[in-house]
């Protein structure tokens, strides 16, 4: 039976799972809620969404995603606070990343109403699966992809929009290690780096691998062309403390535009904390570990929301930096992760509250 909330079809499952999970062991994103959001693209127009229960697809072998990877995700998290209120940080933000990313790869973009109310919808139903443990929260995947036919290289003319979400620990823990990359680029001028496509992560993966087996957590991606700029750390957007200043490269088409990062370089000036939006070569991060001035570096991300960066390589030297008893991605990371959690004020307007 089905039933209509907020203008959305909402077909309940028969069983939840929800009593076979330990909410205390919780590993990032392998865990599924009971339900799904589902809207399909066809015959020039976005269908009406409908919840259904979290179930595989099925799809033709000619389906276009698996050949010409027409495919642009999100990354967003719920959280429930003392009073059991549900709250989204961003979220509008998260929509017109989605539809960016779906102009850039010639798929049709979404109605924002399609995007906010049936992701309303299903975090209501599906509230029971927000952990309120600390550090813990509701991992959301918003994702579209070419679900059309045909071999021939051109954009589909069908597509799926999904939601899914998972219950979700805390994404790091421990000293990050990072190498930075001489030869692979993660994107390049007049590409797709700017843009959350499934392709530029798979990109990511083989030379990550190699870091891994050199013994490193991670990859911080420099520039295509010259290898010389630093520009993000592993899928995360990369900051950089060099005295008291904070820089992180300008975005572009290379570069995602992190919603983290935003909100960072916003709390930074609201605290006077000088930022720094500019170009930052490997040589002067060098320089400064070397006369003692290279203060932190971190990621900043939706699912780790700050990562702070114990260690990093480059041409087979490592280098270590000071442990800080009151570090700036401390200081971030409680920042963001407060208001998200409606632990403090939220000046910038930044917390949306789920009715």
């Amino acid at each position: 039976m089905s039933t209509i909330i907020n203008n959305i079809e909402i077909i309940k499952t028969k069983s939840s799972k929800i009593n076979e999970v330990d909410f205390d062991d919780l590993k990032f994103g392998s865990v599924f809620s009971d339900h799904m959001l589902v809207c399909d693209y066809k015959d020039g127009k976005w269908q009406e969404p409908k919840i259904t229960p979290y179930q595989p697809i099925t799809l033709d072998p000619a389906a276009k995603i698996f050949h010409y990877g027409q495919s642009v995700f999100e990354g967003m998290k719920a959280y429930k606070d003392e009073n059991d209120s549900v709250w989204l940080f961003r979220p509008l933000d998260n929509f017109k990343r989605l539809n960016i990313s779906s102009k850039r790869l010639a798929i049709p973009e979404l109605p924002e109403a399609y995007f906010m109310e049936g992701l309303k919808a299903l975090l209501e139903l599906d509230k029971d699966w927000i952990p309120k443990n600390e550090g813990s929260s509701l991992y959301i995947r918003p994702f579209v992809f070419a679900s059309g036919n045909g071999f021939h290289a051109s954009p589909a003319d069908e597509y799926k929009f999904i939601i899914c979400t998972a219950p979700s620990g805390s994404y790091f823990s421990g000293d990050v290690k990072v190498l930075i990359e001489e030869k692979y680029s993660r994107s390049a001028n007049g590409g797709v780096g700017f843009a959350k496509a499934g392709g530029n992560y798979a990109g990511q993966f083989y030379p990550t691998q190699l870091a891994k087996e050199k013994g490193y957590h991670q990859v911080i991606w420099t520039d295509d062309n010259t290898h010389e700029y630093i520009e993000e750390a592993g899928a995360m957007n990369i900051f950089v403390r060099i005295n008291d200043t904070l820089i992180t490269a300008p975005t572009s088409d290379r570069i995602l535009d992190g919603i983290t990062r935003k909100s960072i370089i916003e709390l930074a000036k609201a605290e006077g904390i000088n930022v720094e939006v500019r170009k930052l070569s490997v040589s002067e991060v060098i320089e400064a570990t070397k006369n003692g001035t290279l203060k932190e570096m971190f990621g900043a991300g939706t699912a780790a929301v700050v990562s702070p960066i114990a260690a990093f390589g480059y041409k087979d030297v490592d280098y270590n930096l000071p442990k800080l008893d009151e570090s700036y991605a401390d200081f971030f990371k409680k920042q963001i992760t407060d208001i998200q959690t409606n632990k403090s004020e939220d000046p910038f307007g930044w917390r949306f509250k789920v009715d």
